[in-house]
C-alpha cells in the first residue's frame, strides 16, 4: 500500500507543486531524487522530489526557538508549529485521464488540485511509467532508496547519439559496461568501442577489488577484440582476433584536421596539408617527411605557396604520426576491412589500444577508421534507399568514443566526422555513444543532438549547464544532480525515458551478476560461469 506523505498547498505547472507533510511523515526519510504520485480530482500525477525544506507557523519560532529539552514539548511543537515541505515536479499522468489509461503515461500540461494527497509512489508505480524487462527493455538499476527495478527502452535508446558524462572516479565505465552489454542483449544495434584504457574487452579494473570481466569473456562468441598492441594483449592474457596496422598511404588531410590541436599545428599547417596531398597524392605523408631542405625543396614549397616555417610546423607533426609504433608504410591487413566483415555478421569490436594511451594515437585510429566505416555505411544506405531494399540495409552501428571533448570542440566538430554523425541523427544507421567527464568542452550543438544523456556526480557549473542546457525543469534537475553520491549513482533524461530519473547502476563484478547478464539455458550458463571464474 502507498505510504501517504501530505497534501497539496501550492504550486504551478512551471515550477512544480509544494507539499505540507503530515506530522507522522519523518521529513529525515524525504530524499531529493524520490518518486511520488500525488491524488488528484480528476487526474493522477507521477514525479520526483526536487527539494526538502523546514516551515515553521509562526516566524518568533526560528527567532526564539522554544526549549526542546523536553521530548513531550518537541513533539508537541513538531505536530503543531512546525512543519515539514516537498518540492516535487509533476512529470507525467498515469492514471484517471482516459488518453493516460488507454495509451500510457503522458506528459503533464496541469497541475493537481489544493489538498491533493501525496505518497510515494509503489513499484507497480514505477513499471507502468519505465515498463519491465522484456525483450526490448533493459534492467540499468534501481531508482534512489527504492528496491524497483529501472528498466531502458535500448532499440530507443540506440536509435540516436547519447552521452555518458561525470567526474573521474564516478563510475562512468562500469555504466558503459552495463549499456553496452544491454545493447548486445536487448538491439539490433552493434558496437565498434574505440577502447583507450583497455577497459570493456576481456577484462576491466575495479578500484580496490580484483578485476572484473567485460564483454569477450561475458559473450565469446559475439564479441571481437581488436588490438594496436599485439604485445601488451599477449602480456595481459587476451586473446584477440585482429591486429590493427594503419598504413601511411592510409591517413588523409582530413585526419590530419581532428589533429591539429594535439599536434600544435597553425592554421596555415593545416591548409598546406591539403596542398601538398594534391601534389604528392597517396603517398603524400611519406612524401612530405622525405622532402629535402634543398634548393629543388624550397622551389616546391614555393611553388605550393607554403611559408618555410609552416613547413616545418607541419613536418613536426607528420613526424609525431609517423613515429606511433602501430603505423607503417605497408600493413599487411586492411584493418577497416576486417572490423567492417565483423560488424556484417552482428560481431560487436572493441578496439584495445594497449599502451598507446596517447591522446594522438587515439585520435588518430578512432577518426581514421570511424570515418572509412562510416563512409561504407553511407554508400550502403543510399544504395537500399535506391533500390527500396530494405536488406541491404548494414545493422545499426553505435561508435562508442571515450575523452569525446578532444573530438568535439567548437574548434574541430564541424570537421571530424563524430560531429558529423552527431548531427545527422543515424541518417546512415551510425550513431554515437560518448563518454567524457568535461562536457562543457563539447561544443554545443552536437550536445543538443545527444538524445539521451546519462550523468554521474559533476562538480563544475560549466559541466552541469552543459549537460542540462535546453532541458526542460533544469535547476530542479540541477538540484537533484547535485545531492548524487561521489560513486555509482546517476542520472538519466532524455529521448529514452520518459520522465528524468536518478537511480544507481545494477550490480557488476560478481559471480551472480555476470549470471544474469548471460542469456540463455540456466544450467549452460552455471556451467559458463564455473568456466569463467577458473
Amino acid at each position: 500500500m502507498n505510504e501517504r506523505l501530505g497534501i497539496v498547498v501550492s504550486g504551478s505547472l512551471t515550477k512544480g507543486v509544494e507539499v505540507k507533510l503530515d506530522s507522522s511523515a519523518s521529513i529525515e526519510d524525504m530524499v531529493v531524487g524520490r518518486f511520488v504520485t500525488i491524488e488528484g480530482q480528476k487526474r493522477r500525477f507521477f514525479g520526483m522530489i526536487n527539494d526538502v525544506s523546514l516551515g515553521v507557523i509562526d516566524q518568533k519560532l526560528t527567532v526564539t526557538p522554544p526549549d526542546t529539552a523536553d521530548p513531550f514539548i518537541a513533539e508537541v511543537l513538531a505536530g503543531t508549529s512546525t512543519f515539514g515541505t516537498l518540492h516535487v515536479s509533476p512529470s507525467l499522468v498515469i492514471g484517471g485521464d482516459a488518453i493516460a489509461i488507454l495509451e500510457g503515461p503522458q506528459p503533464v500540461k496541469t497541475v493537481p488540485s489544493h489538498f491533493s494527497v501525496v505518497k510515494l509512489a509503489t513499484q507497480q508505480d514505477v513499471e507502468l511509467v519505465f515498463g519491465t524487462e522484456d525483450e526490448k527493455r533493459f534492467f540499468i538499476g534501481n531508482p534512489l532508496d527504492m528496491e524497483v527495478k529501472l528498466c531502458l527502452d535500448l532499440e530507443e535508446f540506440v536509435k540516436r547519439s547519447n552521452g555518458i558524462f561525470g567526474k573521474s572516479g564516478t563510475g562512468k565505465t562500469f555504466l558503459t559496461r552495463i549499456l553496452l552489454i544491454g545493447m548486445l542483449q536487448k538491439s539490433q544495434a552493434v558496437n565498434l568501442v574505440f577502447d583507450m584504457h583497455n577497459e570493456y574487452g576481456w577484462a576491466g579494473t575495479r578500484e580496490g577489488g580484483p578485476p572484473v570481466k567485460a564483454l569477450k569473456q561475458l559473450f565469446q562468441s559475439r564479441v571481437a577484440v581488436f588490438t594496436l598492441d599485439e604485445e601488451n594483449s599477449r602480456h595481459r592474457g587476451v586473446s584477440t582476433d585482429g591486429v590493427v596496422r594503419i598504413g601511411h598511404d592510409e591517413i588523409e588531410p582530413e585526419d590530419i584536421v581532428s589533429l591539429r590541436q594535439t599536434l600544435n599545428l597553425t592554421e596555415p599547417a593545416v591548409e598546406a596539408v591539403y596542398q601538398v596531398h594534391r601534389k604528392f597524392g597517396k603517398n603524400w605523408l611519406q612524401n612530405t617527411l622525405d622532402l629535402k631542405d634543398s634548393e629543388e625543396g624550397r622551389e616546391l614549397l614555393k611553388e605550393l605557396n607554403i611559408h618555410e616555417s609552416t613547413f616545418q610546423n607541419l613536418r613536426r607533426g607528420l613526424a609525431t604520426i609517423r613515429r606511433l609504433p602501430f603505423t607503417e608504410p605497408n600493413p599487411p591487413t586492411n584493418a577497416v576491412k576486417a572490423i567492417l566483415e565483423h560488424l556484417d555478421r552482428g560481431t560487436n569490436v572493441v578496439l584495445e589500444f594497449g599502451r598507446y594511451r596517447d591522446i594522438t594515437a587515439y585520435i588518430l585510429v578512432a577518426n581514421m577508421l570511424s570515418r572509412r566505416i562510416y563512409t561504407q555505411y553511407q554508400s550502403r544506405m543510399e544504395k537500399a534507399t535506391a533500390t527500396a531494399k530494405d536488406n541491404l540495409k548494414p545493422r545499426p552501428l553505435v561508435i562508442t568514443i571515450e575523452e569525446a571533448h578532444k573530438f568535439l570542440n567548437p574548434e574541430v566538430a564541424s570537421q571530424t566526422i563524430f560531429g558529423t554523425i552527431a548531427r545527422e541523427m543515424r541518417k546512415y544507421n551510425v550513431t554515437l555513444l560518448v563518454i567524457d567527464q568535461r562536457p562543457s568542452g563539447i561544443d554545443s550543438e552536437v550536445m543538443s543532438q545527444l538524445g539521451t544523456k546519462i550523468t554521474c556526480l559533476m562538480d563544475n557549473d560549466r559541466d552541469i549547464d552543459s549537460v542540462l542546457a535546453g532541458v526542460s525543469g533544469r535547476s530542479e534537475l540541477k538540484s537533484v544532480l547535485a545531492k548524487l553520491a561521489a560513486k555509482q549513482q546517476a542520472l538519466i533524461f532524455g529521448h529514452a525515458v520518459p520522465m528524468p530519473v536518478a537511480f544507481q547502476p545494477r550490480e557488476y563484478g560478481s559471480a551472480e551478476s555476470y549470471r544474469d547478464f548471460i542469456p540463455g539455458d540456466k544450467a549452460e550458463t552455471e556451467k559458463d560461469i564455473e568456466e569463467l571464474w577458473e
